[in-house]
């Protein structure tokens, strides 16, 4: 059952220049309710929105930061 009480919390790093880390799996909803899936144990959200691969991060931050 999601969000009982058994199962710990998603833990969620931010970071101050990059993505956010999730540890998966997670399933992301986009702005235009389609949703996107990663059974991954950590993914990377972008925050830039420079990502080619978006919502998923391939470090486009980088280039301008």
């Amino acid at each position: 059952m999601p969000n009982s009480p058994a199962e710990r919390p998603r833990r969620i790093s931010v970071q101050r220049k990059g993505p956010l880390l999730v540890e998966g799996p997670v399933e992301v909803e986009l702005e235009d309710g389609s949703t996107v899936v990663s059974d991954r144990f950590r993914v990377a959200l972008c925050t830039c929105r420079r990502s080619r691969r978006y919502p998923w991060c391939d470090t486009s931050h980088r280039d301008r930061a």
